[in-house]
């Protein structure tokens, strides 16, 4: 995940993927933004989180 050009990447887990958005298990406590990018696989999407439980995260595209 890039939070912002000035903080390193953030390592995340993709649990879930689809069209509209993905489910994220983060490595340990952050405090994220309400938007980020995603780079998946060579894809970078602008997300929107959409909930949070815990170290788990789901965005929209």
């Amino acid at each position: 995940m890039i939070i912002d050009q000035k903080t390193p990447a953030v390592d995340c887990t993709v649990i879930d993927y689809s069209a509209g958005g993905a489910c994220l298990q983060l490595t340990g406590k952050i405090a994220l933004p309400p938007r980020f990018e995603l780079l998946h696989g060579l894809s970078r999407k602008r997300c929107r989180m959409v909930w949070k439980n815990g170290l788990r995260v789901g965005v929209a595209f």
